[in-house]
């Protein structure tokens, strides 16, 4: 579990800020266990109306069930750099990356896509860790990651359940210091 003094220690004191973005003000904060709720309805919301486009309802449904392990989640959020998008008081976008580089959620909500939350989330994350980055992004993210600069390593199914889903293995590699 990462404190926030842990948290600030590693990653600097930009952790809370407020930007705006494209007509929006956008507050960044860190993770507080007390958002679980509401990422696990934004989640769902999100994977159902918005991945709908390339996915079937079975696989929108083993993906996001409308329960979620609640402590796998807290116990990983708490672990990892985690980051809410605030719109007001209503959380508009949350994701997270481990001190390795891999960029494990970055969810939007559905009311909120394509102005500019996602890339002030992707913004910061990115920022917090040195070295490559990695993660595994959904067929409807694969473009948003592409225009950041990430290449896809390899398609791959994951099996949720019985049930396939694509995704793809993604890396954006940064230049190494010279020596």
């Amino acid at each position: 579990m990462m404190s926030r003094s842990r948290a600030r220690a590693l990653f600097g004191r930009w952790l809370f800020f407020s930007q705006p973005m494209q007509n929006l003000s956008i507050t960044i904060r860190p993770y507080q266990s007390r958002d679980l709720p509401e990422l696990a309805r934004l989640f769902y919301r999100t994977v159902h109306e918005i991945n709908a486009r390339d996915y079937s309802p079975d696989q929108l449904n083993v993906w996001a069930s409308g329960q979620i392990d609640t402590e796998r989640w807290e116990r990983s959020l708490r672990g990892h750099l985690s980051l809410i998008a605030l719109v007001g008081d209503t959380i508009a976008g949350f994701g997270d990356i481990d001190s390795s580089g891999y960029l494990d959620r970055l969810y939007v909500h559905a009311d909120y896509q394509s102005q500019g939350i996602g890339t002030a989330l992707c913004d910061r994350l990115e920022a917090a860790v040195s070295g490559d980055i990695t993660t595994h992004a959904s067929i409807t993210a694969r473009g948003f990651f592409e225009k950041r600069g990430y290449r896809v390593l390899r398609a791959q199914q994951v099996n949720l359940s019985g049930v396939l889903l694509t995704n793809f293995v993604m890396v954006r590699q940064r230049p190494t210091a010279a020596p």
